[in-house]
This record gives C-alpha cells, sequence and structure tokens, in this order.
C-alpha cells in the first residue's frame, strides 16, 4: 500500500477503491509506516546545498553528495539562515564524512562561512541575480553588453571570464560612474542597477570558479542536483494536494531519506 502511495502516485481515494476500504482507513495504515533512516554514508563527499519552500513557512534545507546522489541530512525550517547551513554541516562532519568541497546559492555571507573548505557558488544562481538587476532584455547598450557575456558563465574558464569582465568595465567605465545631482543637492549614481550587477560579479569572482581551481575533485558548478531533486518531490506532492503538515513530512522523510 505504502508503495502504491508514495511510488505509485496513487491518492487516498484510489486506494480506498483499489483496497476496498475506507479513505480513512488508508490514512491510518500509511500513517504507521515508518520511514527508515540512512545508517551508511560515503566516507568523502561534495555537498551540494540549498532550501525549497512549501508555502511561506515551511521548508526542507537538503545536504546532498554530488557524487553519488545520496542524501546527507535534512532538517526543516520556517525559514534559511547561515546558521542553519553551518548547523548542517557540522552535523555531517560529525558523522565522520569528509567534505571535499560545498556549492550553494551564494547568500549573502553564506560563502565565507566554512574554513578549510572550497566553496562554489552555483554559476545560475549568479546569472539569476544579474537578470534581477538588467533584466532579459536591456536596453541599454552596456547592459545588453553585460547581460551578453555573464550568459558564457557556465561555459568558459576562470581566466577568459576574468578578462572579458575586465574589458567591459575599462569599455564602460566611465559611463558607470556617470551621476545626477538629486534635489537635496547630494550626487548620485544614473545607472544604479548596472553597477550592481557588475559589482555582484566581480565580488563573487573569488567563489564563481573554485570548481576551476579544485579541477581534481569534480566540484559541480551548479546546484542543479539539488534543485532537480526538489522538482522531483514537488511534483510527486502535487498528486496529494491537502495532506496535512504532518503527513507532508511524512512524505518528504520518505524522499529524502537521511
Amino acid at each position: 500500500m505504502w508503495e502504491d502511495y508514495f511510488g505509485g502516485k496513487q491518492t487516498y481515494e484510489q486506494l480506498a477503491q483499489k483496497y476496498g476500504c475506507s479513505k480513512k482507513t488508508i490514512q491510518r495504515r500509511i500513517d504507521t509506516v515508518k520511514s527508515e533512516r540512512k545508517t551508511t554514508f560515503p566516507s568523502v563527499v561534495n555537498v551540494l546545498m540549498d532550501t525549497t519552500y512549501f508555502g511561506r513557512k515551511f521548508g526542507v534545507m537538503v545536504f546532498k553528495d554530488s557524487c553519488t546522489g545520496m542524501i546527507l541530512y535534512k532538517q526543516y525550517v520556517k525559514q534559511e539562515t547561515n546558521g542553519l547551513y553551518l548547523a548542517g554541516i557540522k552535523e555531517i562532519i560529525r558523522r565522520g564524512i569528509k567534505i571535499q568541497a560545498i556549492v550553494c546559492d551564494g547568500r549573502r555571507g553564506l560563502l565565507q562561512m566554512f574554513e578549510n573548505i572550497p566553496v562554489q557558488m552555483c554559476q545560475f544562481h549568479q546569472l539569476a541575480i544579474i537578470r534581477r538587476y538588467l533584466t532579459k532584455n536591456p536596453k541599454m547598450l552596456a547592459s545588453k553588453e553585460l547581460w551578453a557575456f555573464a550568459q558564457i558563465l557556465t561555459i568558459t574558464d576562470q581566466e577568459s571570464f576574468e578578462g572579458g569582465l575586465n574589458d567591459w568595465y575599462n569599455k564602460w567605465k566611465d559611463f558607470l560612474n556617470e551621476r545626477y545631482t538629486d534635489n537635496k543637492g547630494k550626487k548620485r549614481y544614473i545607472h544604479k542597477r548596472l553597477r550592481s550587477g557588475y559589482r555582484s560579479l566581480k565580488n563573487n569572482l573569488p567563489w564563481l570558479f573554485t570548481w576551476y581551481k579544485h579541477i581534481d575533485l569534480k566540484i559541480p558548478n551548479t546546484t542543479n542536483g539539488i534543485d532537480g531533486s526538489f522538482a522531483d518531490l514537488k511534483n510527486k506532492l502535487r498528486n496529494h494536494n491537502g495532506l496535512s503538515l504532518k503527513r507532508k513530512m511524512k512524505f518528504i522523510d520518505e524522499f529524502f531519506k537521511a
């Protein structure tokens, strides 16, 4: 019955019809099923970590090994914080697992938190940041060129990207530094969003090519490996709309056994 529910995507109503009993009986039987936790893990891992939400105040923070695809740790959260990510990493280390590298989304302050562990910022998250500042169809030529250049991030090497970014800046630095005087007499930058987009790339450069600096560790350059798991989980849960929080957590526990 549990396999029909979890793996077969059958609803309570469908299971009740299949097994010839009431919906409440199906719910009670499924509620008694206990998810077994993993007790063995890889000895060396590259950690992908991210959080997905189900509504505004309920999410699951997941730590996954990019090499084996194994879930190393998860915790339920109301809101993701750097402290919770750090606690998760410490728990993985406490279990005797050696962390070669971490791949994360680059939220403020997170990249700098892990001493002696190489950290890779997800390049797709970096592109999303640039897109928010410039939009997908920027109007100014400088913005168009920066957006077009940024899109090679996931397919190039560190030297080429740094050189190209410097070339763009040298071409547009005067434009980038243009100011106007507001009605209070203060000088302000005209092209704030363009400046923010450029600064984001420049400031995050130390973490955008960690995979390249440690190529022998086979570090992914994105968190796609965990984002795909989130998409699969939500797709499965769509077959069971209306679950209570307790039952939703039970489903997630089975999906992310750790």
